[in-house]
C-alpha cells in the first residue's frame, strides 16, 4: 500500500532505492519527485533527503523528536541548518527532548541567499564559517579574506561580507584532494599516524587536506565530525563518516572520491572502498564538508 505523502514530506534514500520505487511508495510520479527536488536525472544516492510531496508555501512542516535525536541529525534529515531549527523553534540551546514537536521548514517564507553580487550576512546562533560558506557557495578562506579574519572564530550578530556567489572552487572539495589522497593508497595503518609512513583514519584526513592547501587542525574523527557540515549533494573531496565500527558512535571517516566510493585509512592501510559494501553501508552516517 502506498504511504500517505501528507504525513511524510521528506524521505531519506535507502540502499536499493530508485525514483520509481520511491514514487510508488508515496503515491506520486517520478516527474514530480524530480521537479520537487530539482533533479536533472534519475540518479540518487544513499542518505539523500528527497521531498516526496509538493512543497507548501503557506505552512511549515513539523517533526516529533525521537529518542536519540539531536539538532544536527534532524537538520541533516531535512536539509536545514541547526541555526534555522533553533530560530524557527525559539531554542536558546541545542537541548531537545523526545516527544517535542519542532518546526523543520520555513513555510516558504525564507528568501534564498543571493546568487550574484555582494551581500552582507549576519551571523546567527549555531553558525560556523563552513555553514555560511556552503550556503553562499563560496570558500571559508574567501570569507576570511573578505572580512580580515585571522581565525575561524565568529560571533552572533557579526556582519560578514559575502562578495559574490563563487570563488572558482578554490575551497570546494575537488579532485585535488582526491588526487593527493590516491597517491597514498597502500600506505600502512598506524595508530595516531599523520604522515606517509603510516596513517590512522583521522590522521589521513589531516595530512591530505593540509597538503591540498586547506589548513585544518589535528583532531580525531569525532572532532572532524563536529567541525564539518552535512551536505545533500556530495562532491569528490567531501568527507564520509561512519559509526559503530571499533567503538560505539562516530568512529571512522574517509574522503568521497565519487561513483559511490571513498578512500580511507583502514586497518589494512589506505584503500578505496565502496559505500555499498556490506560492512560499511549499514554504518554510514552521511556526507559532510569543512
Amino acid at each position: 500500500m502506498a504511504a500517505n505523502s501528507t504525513e511524510a514530506a521528506s524521505y531519506r534514500v535507502q540502499s536499493g532505492d530508485s525514483l520509481s520505487v520511491i514514487a510508488y511508495k508515496y503515491d506520486t510520479s517520478v516527474s514530480n519527485l524530480k521537479n520537487w527536488n530539482n533533479l536533472n536525472s534519475d540518479l540518487i544516492y544513499v542518505n539523500q533527503v528527497l521531498e516526496v510531496s509538493a512543497p507548501s508555501s503557506s505552512s511549515a512542516k513539523t517533526y516529533t523528536v525521537q529518542s536519540g535525536d539531536y539538532l544536527s541529525k534532524i537538520g541533516a534529515k531535512y536539509d536545514v541548518y541547526v541555526a534555522e531549527l533553533k530560530s524557527w523553534n525559539n531554542l536558546s540551546s541545542d537541548v531537545i527532548y523526545p516527544g517535542q514537536t519542532l518546526i523543520v521548514s520555513s513555510g516558504g517564507t525564507t528568501t534564498p541567499p543571493p546568487s550574484t553580487g555582494s551581500s552582507t550576512y549576519t551571523v546567527q546562533s549555531g553558525d560556523t564559517l563552513s555553514h555560511i560558506a556552503i550556503r553562499y557557495d563560496v570558500s571559508v578562506s574567501s570569507i576570511k579574506s573578505w572580512n580580515g579574519l585571522s581565525s575561524d572564530t565568529i560571533y552572533v550578530g557579526q556582519k560578514l561580507s559575502i562578495n559574490g556567489s563563487s570563488d572558482g572552487g578554490t575551497q570546494t572539495p575537488s579532485s585535488n584532494v582526491v588526487d593527493i589522497a590516491k597517491k597514498y593508497v597502500g600506505t600502512p595503518y598506524a595508530w595516531g599516524g599523520t604522515s606517509p609512513s603510516g596513517f590512522d583514519c583521522s590522521g589521513f584526513i589531516y595530512y591530505v587536506f593540509n597538503q591540498a592547501g586547506q589548513s585544518i587542525a589535528r583532531t580525531n574523527t569525532e572532532g572532524y565530525y563536529s567541525k564539518s557540515s552535512f551536505v545533500s549533494s556530495p562532491k569528490a573531496g567531501d568527507l564520509v563518516f561512519f559509526e559503530n565500527t571499533y567503538k560505539a558512535g562516530i568512529s571512522h571517516m574517509g574522503i568521497y572520491v565519487g561513483n559511490g566510493e571513498f578512500i580511507h585509512a583502514s586497518d589494512s592501510g589506505v584503500v578505496v572502498s565502496k559505500l555499498s559494501n556490506t560492512y560499511w553501508n549499514p554504518k554510514f552516517v552521511g556526507y559532510k564538508r569543512f
